[in-house]
């Protein structure tokens, strides 16, 4: 026969399996959105997983403090070195990924700033003043 104490563990275990259930939920949508993030910028994510590191009180965008969970995941850019990062829970919502800092990755095109700062051709100052003193005359 089922006691209150029975009842009371059997409610504690349920309690316990339900939590676990969402905590796994809400580690597959941190996994989901670090590959997503991952994958814009063009660098790879290790492992495939994402491990928690803390739950904890921690101020959001409103400088409230929240109910966070923080996550840890490695990343190569290379695929020579590991790199560490870390995404912020608030509950289901993603509030910020941090990446710690790694290489550009070497490219054939150059970005687009260094093209406009490097378009212009040097031209040696004597052929300057030539060129112009022949308009002037």
């Amino acid at each position: 026969m089922l006691t209150l104490g029975n009842i009371f563990v059997l409610m504690l275990l349920a309690t316990a399996g339900a939590w676990l259930w969402h905590n796994h939920g809400l580690r597959e949508r941190a996994l989901e959105r670090v590959k997503q993030h991952c994958s814009n910028l063009g660098i790879e994510l290790l492992d495939g997983n994402v491990a928690l590191r803390k739950i904890g009180f921690i101020k959001d965008a409103n400088g409230r403090r929240r109910l966070a969970r923080v996550y840890n995941f490695e990343f190569t850019v290379t695929g020579e070195t590991r790199h560490n990062g870390t995404i912020t829970q608030f509950g289901a919502h993603s509030a910020q990924i941090e990446l710690a800092p790694y290489p550009m990755p070497f490219d054939d095109t150059p970005p687009v700033a260094d093209v406009v700062k490097h378009s212009a051709q040097v031209i040696e100052l004597n052929h300057w003043r030539q060129e112009h003193n022949k308009w002037k005359s």
